[in-house]
């Protein structure tokens, strides 16, 4: 796949577990892939500034955090469910660190670690960490900061949003961490349970196993890619609906 907007660049401030919370079992996904769709996502949309961006299966909230770190200017709210209680823990946590009062404690902690163990992965952290709080002052003094809403859905029953996100993005589960049990068609039960939430300027991006199959008549394809072991297409609300 051809790369036209997550940049060829170093990610490793990103790396879970650095400065962003890290949790056992809640994988992660590639920063550059989900900068590259975030990108494609927002070349559809109509609005290209204030997003409001969502995730239905945000897990720890990683996806969420590293696209509002890295979209900075773009981002007015960030919104995040999940149906794991433990993992909307570290989900909060997480884009936390997007707010001036998140930032300046994980600075704080990472300092008490170095100082602790004189590590140099402590060390690295927390210039990331400082890096990240320049950034954020900077896009917070023009634009004011990211306001985030993580809540509990079970992503194949119900959404409770009243507004609908400009974009949402998200990776189902799929593989050896985590799966939808007891579901034969996964993808197309999630995009019944957001049309709800979806109007005729929400654009999707869908990342999945090569396995699913997306056959909605409620949703039109805007384009399919195939990088890796991973699958994403973006979508749109189908003409009929609009």
């Amino acid at each position: 796949m051809e790369y036209h907007y997550g940049e060829n660049i170093n990610y490793e401030d990103y790396a879970s577990g650095r400065v962003l919370y890290h949790q056992n079992g809640v994988p992660n996904f590639p920063v550059r892939l989900a900068n590259e769709i975030f990108g494609r996502c927002l070349s559809y949309s109509k609005q290209k500034e204030n997003l409001s961006l969502y995730d239905c299966c945000c897990g720890g909230g990683y996806l969420l955090t590293t696209l509002a770190l890295l979209n900075k200017n773009k981002m007015s709210q960030l919104l995040g469910s999940d149906i794991s209680e433990e993992a909307l823990q570290i989900a909060r946590a997480n884009t936390f660190l997007l707010t001036k009062e998140g930032i300046e404690k994980r600075i704080q902690e990472l300092s008490e670690l170095y100082y602790r163990y004189h590590k140099q992965s402590h060390q690295d952290a927390l210039i990331s960490a400082k890096r990240f709080q320049y950034e954020l002052l900077q896009n917070s003094s023009t634009t004011g900061e990211i306001s985030s809403h993580i809540f509990y859905a079970d992503a194949l029953k119900e959404i409770p949003l009243k507004e609908s996100p400009n974009v949402i993005i998200t990776d189902v589960p799929y593989g050896n961490l985590v799966s939808w049990e007891g579901t034969q068609n996964g993808v197309n039960q999630l995009l019944t349970t957001l049309l709800p939430i979806c109007n005729e300027d929400t654009i999707l991006g869908i990342c999945m196993s090569k396995k699913e199959k997306v056959n909605h008549s409620s949703f039109q394809r805007l384009e399919k890619q195939v990088i890796g072991k991973r699958y994403f297409e973006i979508l749109t609300l189908s003409p009929l609906l609009r």
